[in-house]
């Protein structure tokens, strides 16, 4: 995507901190995930990817054309792209070439390097194939979505691999993945967990503690007050540390309390 606009001049900020109390790693998406992809297709597994639907599942289509393309990765190796909203996504970035990056080659390279899935019969005829393959479904966290299908069929074997592209919320089974359980919950099902479970840290779209700081230092003068909101309690609170050490304006990171039927913030 283009890079992010100045922000203008404002009274109040509200500024995400999901990664408030970090930096990215240096490692780049297409080193992360073709070093996945090229084991994967060693072995003859499965990846089911994890994917949000509009950004993330984009980028990393873009990413399996430029390592196929390199050849970092076979060119055969089949790739899926489960998801109608995802789908209908990756078709806006031909329509709309001023809003991103890629050129006309690049998008159509990422258009056609997968085979897209729409219809609910299209997404379990995969249960017919074998590996290797990798699949891309939503939702990225492993919520909801068709993702919970393919998990449910793939977990249970070693030779298959669960690649998580970013940032899991606690509480969701993306963030029960990460944390090495050993099964999950599916449809009311325990699924056994054996297949290997990968991290990717470069693919997230969150900006990290330097570039948030990087563009509050932007605004034209300073606001009135900084809430940081959107992150985990520890991350926000070292995000907010930072911002009246390092900026040197006035910051909080509101809390939600319960009072009757009413929800307020505490500052």
């Amino acid at each position: 995507m283009n890079p992010p606009e100045p922000p203008p001049q404002a009274d109040t900020v509200l500024i995400e901190s999901t990664y408030g109390d970090r930096q990215h790693p240096h490692e780049k998406l297409f080193e992360e995930l073709g070093v996945l992809l090229k084991k994967l297709a060693a072995r003859g597994g499965v990846a089911v990817v994890p994917v949000f639907a509009v950004g993330r599942a984009q980028a990393v289509l873009h990413t399996i054309a430029q390592l196929k393309a390199a050849g970092e990765i076979p060119k055969g190796l089949p790739i899926f792209l489960d998801s109608p909203m995802a789908i209908h996504t990756t078709a806006l970035f031909e329509r709309h070439p001023g809003e991103h990056r890629l050129n006309v080659q690049e998008v159509r390279q990422m258009d056609h390097v997968a085979t897209m899935l729409e219809t609910p019969e299209q997404s379990k005829s995969l249960v017919h194939r074998h590996g290797p393959m990798v699949i891309l479904a939503a939702s990225g966290m492993a919520t909801g979505g068709r993702v919970l299908h393919h998990l449910a069929q793939y977990a249970g074997d070693h030779r298959n691999m669960i690649i998580l592209t970013g940032y899991q919320a606690p509480g969701t089974r993306g963030a029960a993945l990460a944390s090495g359980r050993s099964t999950i919950r599916i449809h009311a099902q325990d699924v056994t967990v054996r297949a290997e479970v990968a991290q990717i840290e470069s693919a997230s779209a969150h900006a990290d503690a330097n570039q948030l700081l990087s563009w509050l230092h932007k605004m034209p003068s300073a606001p009135g007050q900084v809430y940081v909101v959107h992150g985990e309690r520890e991350a926000s609170d070292m995000l907010r540390q930072r911002i009246e050490h390092e900026v040197k304006w006035r910051a909080w990171c509101p809390s939600k309390a319960r009072s009757g039927r009413y929800e307020k913030f505490i500052l």
